[in-house]
């Protein structure tokens, strides 16, 4: 690791292809990131089980979808380490000793884990979605983490990673960094619902072609007090409003204007805001396309990043049984 340079771990779980709630939440500060930092990305297929056990062929399938997403929206293998959770046995080691020093009762009040298990309609916890955020915290601490650009909603993920990396420390030996978090946007889903989520089916993938993409957006809630397109608009509580705000922020207040006069309909609305997000897509496509055509070469570049992140994961695992003095032997 350049010491000059500040590490960064992000990455998601390979439940499915990303969208563009991701891409605003994360995914652009990582391209920009990775000019300036040491950037780790993570495919988390061990914690996509945590809610997708029953579909490995799933998770299997999304390990090379999302891996297309990255090197789509700009993640440059030579500039970031793309790796694969499970193939670091380093990560479950340290998920077990991290398990020591967390309480069910912490775990069971973390806002996101209550949030998703409500949304889920999940009444009893299994142990591995309980324990997502200490899977999290022993992700960013293999790598020796400091930064972590991610959304809003892994701040309590984050802030365990951070009190459990402090616990660690002072039992032993200080051997981790406390890392923060780099917090994205967030935009809205399309039915207004929330957040965008594949989940949630609210969604615009980042492969979505142009038809689907107006598709969507004509489908997407607005001003719910918007009768007649003569009446007067709020477009600060229109989820469409955010796309433009997101993407087309040089025509902002005209639209914003029009909209609370009355002078543009939300069919039109929608329309401009579809060849907006169109066109942060086409490039996406383009690049996309391309490594479609080069799985062997996707491949390899995820064997290298993968076997990258297991020498740094071991090292590092090397470091904490010396400080807990159970460093018996080396194999």
């Amino acid at each position: 690791m350049n010491p000059n340079k500040e590490r960064i771990l992000t990455g998601d779980r390979t439940t499915g292809q990303l969208h563009l709630g991701h891409y605003v939440g994360s995914l652009r500060s990582r391209v920009e990131l990775q000019e300036v930092h040491d950037t780790y990305i993570l495919l988390a297929d061990v914690q996509a089980l945590t809610t997708h056990y029953e579909q490995p062929e799933l998770i299997a399938n999304s390990v090379h979808q999302v891996t297309l997403d990255y090197l789509a929206v700009g993640i440059d293998p030579d500039k970031s380490t793309l790796f694969i959770q499970s193939m670091i046995p380093e990560i479950a080691e340290l998920t077990v000793i991290f398990s020591m020093f967390v309480t069910v009762n912490a775990l069971r009040h973390n806002p996101t884990i209550k949030t998703e298990a409500r949304d889920r309609g999940y009444t009893d916890l299994y142990y591995g979605f309980l324990g997502y955020p200490v899977s999290q915290a022993a992700d960013i601490a293999c790598c020796k983490t400091t930064l972590i650009p991610a959304g809003e909603d892994q701040i309590p993920h984050v802030e365990t990673a951070r009190k459990l990396v402090r616990r660690f420390n002072e039992l032993y030996a200080p051997v981790f960094p406390e890392p923060r978090i780099l917090t994205g946007a967030r935009l809205g889903g399309l039915d207004g619902v929330g957040k965008m989520s594949k989940s949630m089916g609210n969604a615009i993938s980042l492969n979505a072609d142009p038809q689907d993409v107006q598709a969507k957006l004509t489908k997407a809630k607005t001003d719910p007090a918007r009768i007649r397109r003569s009446d007067p608009g709020h477009p600060d509580i229109c989820p469409v409003y955010a796309y433009h705000q997101l993407f087309r922020s040089a025509d902002t207040e005209e639209i914003h204007t029009a909209c609370s006069q009355g002078k543009i309909g939300c069919t039109d609305c929608k329309r401009l805001a579809g060849d907006a997000v169109n066109e942060l897509l086409a490039p996406f496509r383009e690049r996309r396309g391309y490594y479609e055509q080069r799985k062997s070469q996707v491949k390899e570049l995820l064997m290298e990043g993968t076997r990258k992140a297991r020498r740094t994961a071991k090292e590092t695992m090397l470091e904490v049984r010396e400080a807990m003095g159970i460093r018996y032997f080396d194999l």
